[in-house]
C-alpha cells in the first residue's frame, strides 16, 4: 500500500539502508515503511548511490535524509512515496 500526500512538519527520524536499494524509514508522525531509491540512482548526483557501501552511509538530515556527498531527499518526497509497513 502506498501512502500518498505530503505531511506538514514531518521529519525522518531513523533510516536504515537495505541491500536492494531501498530504505527502511521511520517518520516523526509515527509512520514506518520502505522507500525505494532505485528510480533515482541512475540520475545525476544520485549515480554515486549505486555503490552499495556508499548507499549504506545514509543518515537523517534536517527533515529528510542525506549521504556524505550531499545527495539528499526531502521528508515530503519520502512521505509521498513511502510504502507503509507496520512494525510488529
Amino acid at each position: 500500500m502506498v501512502v500518498g500526500g505530503p505531511v506538514k512538519n514531518v521529519k525522518s527520524k531513523k533510516v536504515n539502508a537495505n541491500n536492494d536499494y531501498t530504505l527502511f524509514v521511520e517518520l516523526s508522525d509515527g509512520r514506518t515503511g520502505v522507500f525505494d531509491v532505485k528510480p533515482y540512482i541512475d540520475k545525476g548526483v544520485f549515480k554515486q548511490l549505486q555503490d552499495k557501501d556508499y548507499f549504506k552511509q545514509v543518515k537523517p538530515f534536517f527533515c529528510g535524509i542525506s549521504w556524505p556527498n550531499e545527495q539528499d531527499l526531502s521528508a515530503d518526497t519520502i512521505a509521498c512515496e513511502l510504502k507503509q509497513v507496520e512494525i510488529v
